[in-house]
């Protein structure tokens, strides 16, 4: 027995000091699998950076294309789309810079039952993005922030150039486009 003893004790102590090597083991394991999932987040979002800026531009080239060719009668009466598709309204008209002979907004109505009590919104052109396949644009707002925007109805349109001044910075700003 007395030999059992000292041999019991030994196998103990072992076992404990296996149990802090294999609990160090565990923690080490840990930390190298928390590294891995950090890197693998840094990776999937510079991923997603990566696939949005090539969106950005394949859409910028698009919109310019579209915008420096088509017609006026080809753009009014086009839809306009939110970015998962659904309509958000049609472009009822095109408002021109005179000075500069740019773009500066479609005028897009929205709301409203067989386009009556729909409400017009000057929608600054660098905010629409051309579909070129899908023959829309697309505006990154959805239906409920955009009844919020800034618009007027059918019967009170901005009049002079002066007024269209005075709304394009609160235009472009809520659009988030610079001028």
């Amino acid at each position: 027995m007395k030999k059992l003893i000292p041999l019991v004790a030994v196998s103990l102590l072992s076992l404990t000091l296996a149990n802090v090597a294999y609990a160090a083991d565990v923690l080490d394991k840990q930390k190298e699998v928390a590294e891995k999932q950090q890197e693998v987040k840094a990776a999937q979002k510079e991923l997603v950076q990566e696939n949005k800026k090539e969106a950005v531009e394949r859409g910028q080239e698009a919109n310019e294309s579209m915008q420096q060719i088509s017609r006026a009668s080809k753009i009014i009466g086009t839809n306009v789309k939110d970015a998962k598709g659904d309509k958000l309204g049609d472009i009822k008209d095109l408002v021109l810079n005179p000075e500069s002979g740019q773009m500066a907004y479609a005028v897009v109505s929205f709301g409203g039952v067989f386009g009556v009590g729909n409400k017009l919104f000057a929608v600054p052109w660098k905010a629409l993005h051309w579909t070129r396949a899908k023959e829309y644009y697309t505006l990154d707002l959805d239906k409920a922030t955009l009844k919020k925007a800034p618009g007027f109805d059918k019967k009170h349109w901005p009049d002079s150039a002066d007024k269209w001044e005075q709304q394009r910075e609160g235009l472009d700003q809520f659009y988030q486009v610079n001028p």
